[in-house]
């Protein structure tokens, strides 16, 4: 017995010395077994970077969010009176469906499986749950309901810009993994420079996955994806969207879009499009994913003109006061109709541009030849990429075959371009005959360096036109809004002066031909202000608007651009025309000090601090530290907590648009002008989103009272179709 076992000792023996000095049983590698055993990997996610405007506001950034759990195995729960797993799936079901988008019997089904699993969720349903969602399901305290911490994406402004800046959702990766992938838009064309590294943190734990002693940590950090800077300013872009609602409410038409500029540099202020869509829900994107700003080609109708114009100039074939028959221009078996079809008899090519007349282009046509034409359109960048920083841009087709399509793409027919295209070309003008690139990113930073990696600088495209035909060209432009026989009448501004041109073209069908019908146009207006030096060009386009035919379309075209470019150039502080001297304050920085101290300092230097939320440390300000306000003027100071609307009463427009735009508050604009009532008196805390209906009126609507006896008309002026 002592020889057996004193063998099976030596035996046992060397059994553990070959395992030691080996490492090995039967082919595993014990040493990797027990480090895969006891090895912890904690996963650190990066931030997708943010999208902001030229003033670092934020328009898309990640946010907290969670994602929703059931743990299912009975293992989870040490003790029966505390319970760690899904007791009761029947009653779970019932309480998640209220607050996710599954039906109760899906739950059911998840929460059931027919394999032992020991956790479940809930795909997209069960992602991006807000915090006050979470709270609102934990308050149920539902056994084997719990919450990871997650991000999500977040688009604070709604929709603004949204075809321009599209969209990332969270999606599951081949490792297991979810992340935010940009499938629309700026998001996805930037999409690897959004996109962080994600980071990790290896260690040694125990079996209950606490850490080891004296165990090492490896840390991998995160790299969070870079920022991009967009050249869109917030408040204009504001103003445009706020504009583009009320149009698209009144008159519902088939689509808009628009974009404002700076024609000294390229940079585009805003730009925007309808239908348009909420980039946070998706909610009213439809088939229509394109930015028609830059990848959809429209016959630009008449606003071509101001193009043919300045070609005709600057190659010398301009004569204004020559004469010429209007009415109709035949080239072989085609006629070239005005758009009243009889014209306005013998007149002169000045009077015809005023007027809008399609056979003064023709005839223009005629005496500058159609190579010198072409030379210009080539110059000014048709039929050509601007190059903007935008992926898909269209190209357009400068129709050139035959006779009758050159003679048709004088007046904006036939030949196709892109909204883009027109603005670049109208910076030549604007600019003195210096031509500027547009672009949307100013630049992209790599938070983790913040290295600059990309910056984009003005660029000169070209010089298609001298600076004399340019200021030639503004000043024939601006007579078409002070002409008497101008077709631009509706868009004066007060103040200053505007230059520009109309357009109405026809649509045309997929199968040939155009549209017929009463507004089955595409009216648009190209212009810039103030027209002897401008600081902002805009194109606005609206197609097929529902209106009586008793309206013009430079009706609907008129209600965008005039508000938001004069608002967008009073928050320039470009000074209106013959303005009296006032006596101004310089705007200091007001955020993160108390608003007690600010209020005061603001009303000592003869300024109306007005409050947005219950005090303390000021968040926002407007306007901007370092511009220079009238003395009387508000100035708004966002903080914290709960809003008490003021009295707005003999508030302006532009000082509405700029509270809701700070306070969030749902506020309905009614008319323009200044504040004469609002549906909620001042004093009232906003509890919820229902809208405060504000009216507005003009100077003349307020004080000019009418007769009693007296009917009172809508004033109509007689303005023709082009």
């Amino acid at each position: 017995m002592f020889v057996l076992f004193g063998g099976l000792l030596l035996l046992l023996f060397c059994r553990f010395f070959f395992i030691q000095s080996n490492g090995e049983v039967h082919g595993h590698n014990l040493q990797a077994e027990a480090a895969s055993k006891y090895a912890r990997e904690t996963l650190l996610a990066a931030d997708r970077g943010r999208i902001l405007d030229r003033n670092g506001n934020v328009v898309a950034e990640d946010t907290q969010s969670y994602r929703l759990i059931a743990v299912l195995r009975e293992s989870a729960t040490v003790k029966k009176s505390d319970p760690r797993h899904v007791v009761d799936p029947r009653e779970t079901a019932r309480v998640l469906a209220q607050y996710i988008n599954w039906e109760e019997d899906k739950i059911y089904e998840q929460l059931t499986p027919d394999k032992d699993l020991y956790q479940v969720e809930f795909g997209a349903a069960g992602r991006n749950i807000s915090h006050e969602v979470k709270e609102l399901i934990e308050k149920h305290e539902l056994p084997g309901i719990i919450f990871a911490s997650d991000k999500k994406r977040y688009y604070p402004n709604g929709s603004f810009a949204a075809h321009l800046i599209g969209y990332a959702t969270k999606e599951e990766q081949e490792d297991g993994t979810y992340k935010s992938v940009g499938r629309m838009g700026l998001e996805k064309t930037y999409n690897e420079e959004l996109s962080g590294e994600d980071g990790k943190i290896e260690y040694s734990s125990d079996k209950y996955g606490f850490l080891l002693p004296n165990s090492d940590k490896i840390i991998q950090p995160a790299k969070d994806g870079s920022d991009i800077y967009l050249t869109l300013d917030k408040t204009i872009q504001n103003f445009l969207e706020d504009a583009m609602t009320r149009v698209a409410k009144e008159y519902n038409p088939e689509s808009m879009m628009a974009v404002v500029a700076n024609p000294k540099t390229g940079e585009i202020l805003a730009m925007s499009q309808r239908p348009t869509f909420d980039p946070d829900t998706r909610e009213g994107l439809t088939e229509s994913w394109l930015n028609d700003i830059v990848e959809n080609v429209i016959e630009p109708g008449s606003t071509m003109k101001m193009f043919t114009l300045g070609a005709a100039i600057d190659s010398g074939n301009w004569h204004p006061n020559a004469f010429y028959n209007s009415g109709s221009y035949t080239l072989y078996d085609r006629t070239i109709r005005d758009h009243n079809e009889v014209g306005w008899g013998p007149i002169t090519y000045l009077e015809g541009f005023q007027r809008s007349s399609n056979t003064a282009m023709a005839n223009q046509l005629e005496i500058m030849g159609s190579e010198t034409f072409y030379d210009y359109l080539n110059r000014f960048g048709f039929g050509q990429k601007t190059g903007i920083n935008l992926p898909n841009e269209a190209v357009g087709t400068l129709l050139n075959a035959n006779p009758i399509d050159r003679v048709t793409t004088t007046y904006g027919q036939g030949s196709t371009v892109t909204p883009i295209q027109l603005i670049q070309a109208a910076t030549a003008i604007a600019n003195d005959g210096k031509m500027m690139q547009p672009y949307v990113i100013d630049k992209i930073i790599d938070v983790n360096t913040e290295e600059v990696t990309y910056n984009q600088e003005p660029e000169v495209k070209g010089e298609p036109i001298s600076s004399e035909t340019a200021q030639q060209v503004r000043e024939i432009l601006a007579s078409t809004v002070t002409s008497e026989n101008g077709t631009a009448k509706k868009y004066q501004i007060e103040g200053y002066e505007v230059a520009g041109k109309t357009g109405t073209a026809q649509l045309p069908k997929a199968n040939g031909g155009y549209q017929r019908g009463s507004h089955h146009y595409l009216y648009s207006f190209l212009g810039m202000v103030p027209a002897d030096d401008p600081h902002l060009v805009m194109y606005v386009g609206v197609q097929k608007p529902n209106m009586s035919s008793a309206i013009t379309g430079a009706q609907p075209v008129s209600e965008v651009f005039n508000p938001v470019m004069e608002n967008s150039l009073k928050y320039l502080n470009i000074n209106p025309e013959n303005a009296a001297d006032v006596e101004t304050v310089p705007v200091e920085e007001y955020e993160n000090k108390e608003t007690d101290i600010v209020q005061v300092e603001l009303q000592n230097d003869g300024l109306t601090p007005i409050i947005i939320g219950e005090g303390g440390n000021i968040i926002d300000q407007y306007p901007q530290a370092g511009l220079k306000v009238p003395k009387d003027s508000l100035v708004f100071l966002k903080t914290e907590g709960a809003i008490t609307l003021p009295d707005f009463t003999n508030w302006s427009l532009r000082n509405m648009l700029v509270y809701r735009m700070l306070s969030g508050v749902s506020i309905e604009l009614i008319g323009e002008g200044y504040v004469s009532s609002q549906s909620a008196s001042a004093g009232t805390a906003v509890t919820d989103s229902s809208p405060i209906v504000v009216n507005l009126k003009t100077p003349k609507e307020r004080y000019v009272e009418a007769p009693a006896d007296t009917e009172i008309t809508p004033e109509t002026e007689e303005q023709p179709l082009e």
